[in-house]
């Protein structure tokens, strides 16, 4: 079995994927630094001020002047009430929860990551392992060896989890070692409150507690992570189902942004909460954000995110050991 995934991480090195994600990574981060750095210095300027009480106090005035808005959506309305209340307990328990540093934006950035970004660089990663096979020719040869067929995709799946999981790790070290250029690397101890609860319109914070940065980032990355291995496990079995890597490609980039607008628009639509689209921004209840869906738990996500990426293991290993793959 070794062997087989040593074969397997060489095939995924010689196809270049993860330098495409690597890639992608070192040009997009930088992006993301330099906007961070202009919204900082615009709020500033607009204040006359780098206080952090000011500018938050200011944001939380902007939100309730929005929240008087008569055409604002319901939904639109219940999340940003929670944000208001959010920010008031930490203007109230003095946390500056926007303190700059190469944490924090790594900490920023797995959170708009997680739903979109991330699933997408692992989509690259995963899309063609066993499609690649049939474009390249290479699939008659690899199951003409005295291998069994589980253990070929078993292999190609513990490869897939190498990789993910290197993805997930670089993701955080790139975001902290670019990002630090501009806003420092000091940080890591900084207090953060997670425990936060909404329930409508209202905020409980009767569970929020204090944990340093490293600890919340440590749970945050590590959903990330959950996160990518769920979309690699499903992306694995299009893989298999369709023997054409754009295909697949188009079919999962078609399910990751449809579930971005669908996290968008389907509030009302219960039965959504199934889909393993709209619960991937996981991280979000961890800052107390708003759930898609009125009922969503992290516990509920989590559920559901591993039921899907189990039932796409199944039918991957089912239709790869039994079906003619080499005509």
């Amino acid at each position: 079995m070794l062997q087989l995934v040593q074969n397997e991480t060489m095939k995924i090195l010689r196809r270049r994927r993860f330098l495409v994600v690597t890639l992608i990574l070192l040009i997009l981060i930088p992006i993301f630094t330099y906007a961070q750095y202009k919204a900082v210095l615009t709020a500033q300027e607009r204040l006359g001020t780098s206080d952090w009480r000011t500018l938050l106090q200011q944001r939380i005035v902007d939100n309730q002047n929005r929240l008087s808005s008569s055409r604002m959506p319901e939904e639109w309305r219940q999340w940003l009430s929670v944000q208001v209340k959010q920010q008031q307990y930490y203007l109230d328990h003095d946390i500056n929860p926007d303190a700059p540093g190469g944490p924090a934006f790594a900490r920023s950035f797995m959170d708009q990551a997680v739903a979109l970004f991330l699933p997408m660089t692992i989509v690259v990663l995963a899309v063609d392992l066993v499609s690649a096979e049939h474009s390249e020719g290479t699939i008659k040869l690899l199951l003409t060896r005295p291998v069994r067929r589980w253990k070929v995709l078993t292999s190609k799946y513990i490869a897939l989890l190498l990789f993910v999981s290197l993805t997930v790790v670089l993701s955080l070290v790139l975001a902290y070692l670019i990002s630090g250029v501009v806003f420092g690397y000091a940080g890591w101890s900084m207090p953060v409150l997670t425990g936060f609860r909404a329930v409508g319109e209202n905020l409980d914070t009767s569970g929020v507690f204090m944990l340093p940065l490293w600890k919340y980032m440590f749970m945050q990355y590590g959903l990330g992570w959950y996160v990518s291995v769920v979309v690699g496990t499903i992306t694995l079995m299009v893989s298999v189902l369709v023997r054409s890597a754009a295909a697949g490609m188009g079919i999962m980039m078609a399910a990751l942004i449809s579930g971005s607008i669908l996290t968008q628009m389907a509030s009302t639509w219960e039965s959504a909460k199934y889909l393993f689209v709209v619960n991937l921004s996981l991280t979000d209840y961890l800052s107390g954000s708003l759930p898609p869906i009125k009922g969503m738990t992290l516990p509920f996500s989590l559920v559901v995110l591993g039921v899907w990426g189990l039932a796409a293991l199944i039918v991957a290993y089912a239709v790869f050991t039994k079906r003619d793959v080499v005509s």
